[in-house]
């Protein structure tokens, strides 16, 4: 079991103001697994670990069409990171273990 597995709370510090996301986070090796939920939607997501870093991508529709590139270290119950919002520049993001 990685540091990363498990239910996390993450918040994303978007331009339009703070999003919440709940996740669940599943690692096998050197990638994982996931689900993610919240006010732009529910995706499934998988990705890459690297040491404590995880590193994916979400495409979401609203509150308009966009690629989410995120990555984010897992340091016991936290995690730190950043997203690339497409054209719109990068947002901060943290995570707390629920």
């Amino acid at each position: 079991m990685s540091a990363a597995d498990g239910n996390w709370k993450i918040t994303i510090n978007t331009p339009m103001g703070a999003q919440e996301v709940t996740a669940t986070i599943t690692t096998s090796g050197d990638t994982f697994t996931g689900q993610t939920a919240g006010r732009m939607g529910d995706a499934a997501i998988s990705g890459k670990v690297d040491g404590d870093t995880l590193s994916w991508t979400t495409d979401i529709t609203q509150p308009m069409p966009m690629t989410l590139d995120f990555s984010a270290t897992v340091s016991g119950d936290a995690m730190t990171g950043n997203v690339k919002l497409g054209a719109f520049g990068n947002a901060p993001l943290s995570g707390v273990r629920v």
